[in-house]
């Protein structure tokens, strides 16, 4: 049994075992790579196994099927994401304000913002391995930003009768739809100053007065 670190963590092994946690890494950044330049459907387990130059029994030995595969490589992305966020998220505005930073961040970070979007589009198709996650991601999106804004109107930063849930909703569709412009047309779409004036516009004319 391996020891465990103060959060309770277990602590990683030392010799064989950190080499195995090594070439399991390998092998989620080439399958990380290989799905978001061809998709789940369109790329094998020989593909992936070839780049990462083992055999395919070798790419299972660290994963037992191509489906749980894509399922640790969504879970990767996500520590990006929870690293990045901190112990405690913004509350109100400040939430907003964070997800322009994230847009500003996405744009050094190509290959994560095409792996999401070509996965999420991918997983409205019947039977695709991600749609559970993606229903799941989603509801929690909306989840947060619905929160941030009703606590911007407990703050008083915004008027009580905001629809929440269709502003947050307009905002997570704005943010998705500038990353496929952003992956066609780089050099034409500024993803962090589109969704701050979309923020800003949604907000305008709810910004609470302070006279």
């Amino acid at each position: 049994m391996s020891e465990s670190t103060p959060n309770g963590r277990p602590q990683p092994r030392t010799g064989k075992s950190l080499k195995a946690q090594q070439r399991r890494r390998e092998i989620l950044q080439i399958a990380m790579d290989t799905f978001a330049a061809r998709g789940y459907n369109n790329a094998s387990l020989q593909e992936i196994a070839d780049r990462a130059g083992v055999t395919q029994a070798g790419v299972l030995h660290y994963f037992r099927s191509k489906a749980q595969l894509l399922t640790s490589v969504l879970a990767l992305r996500d520590e990006t994401d929870i690293e990045q966020l901190g112990s405690e998220r913004p509350r109100g505005l400040a939430f907003l304000r964070h997800l322009v930073d994230t847009a500003h961040r996405n744009a050094e970070r190509e290959g994560i913002v095409r792996l999401y979007t070509v996965l999420s589009a991918e997983s409205v198709t019947e039977g695709h391995p991600a749609q559970e996650y993606f229903r799941d991601r989603y509801a929690g999106l909306r989840n947060f930003v619905t929160e941030a804004l009703t606590e911007a109107c407990e703050l008083g930063e915004v008027r009580a009768e905001l629809n929440v849930e269709h502003t947050a909703n307009a905002i997570i569709a704005v943010m998705d739809g500038l990353q496929v412009q952003w992956l066609l047309a780089p050099d034409a779409v500024d993803m962090a100053a589109s969704t701050d004036r979309v923020i800003t516009a949604l907000l305008a004319d709810l910004t609470a007065s302070r006279t």
